[in-house]
């Protein structure tokens, strides 16, 4: 049962959100690398402005939870939004790195809209 007032991050309701936010950052901010050591980065564009800007969605999202914010539900609802566009645009892509970001995002848009709802 969730704590009203936790102690400690681990005993927060929304850790396994927080977790899959940062989760999914890392992922996006290895993709964004990535693609742009491709051969040809310059058709990579929308991936790549895609994973920077989720993973600063992700980020954002894992600190509103944190720190319990009011408007932690509002904040993870646009996390999912730009989880879902970036895992459309990286599940476009063959390279192992775009297919691990896209499923990493697809899971966190998951939690995202599962925790927005609560």
């Amino acid at each position: 049962m969730p704590q009203v007032n936790p102690q400690s991050l681990s005993e927060s309701r929304w850790t396994d959100c927080i977790a899959a936010c940062l989760q999914c950052a890392a992922a996006c901010d290895f993709c964004s690398a990535a693609c742009l050591r491709e051969d040809d980065p310059k058709h990579m564009a929308r991936c790549i402005a895609l994973d920077m800007d989720c993973a600063e969605a992700c980020r954002f999202a894992a600190a509103a939870m944190a720190r319990e914010s009011a408007h932690a539900s509002y904040v993870c609802e646009l996390c999912a939004r730009i989880c879902e566009a970036c895992a459309q645009e990286c599940g476009s892509h063959q390279m192992p790195h775009c297919q691990d970001c896209a499923r990493e995002c697809e899971r966190c848009a998951r939690m995202c809209r599962e925790m927005a709802a609560a």
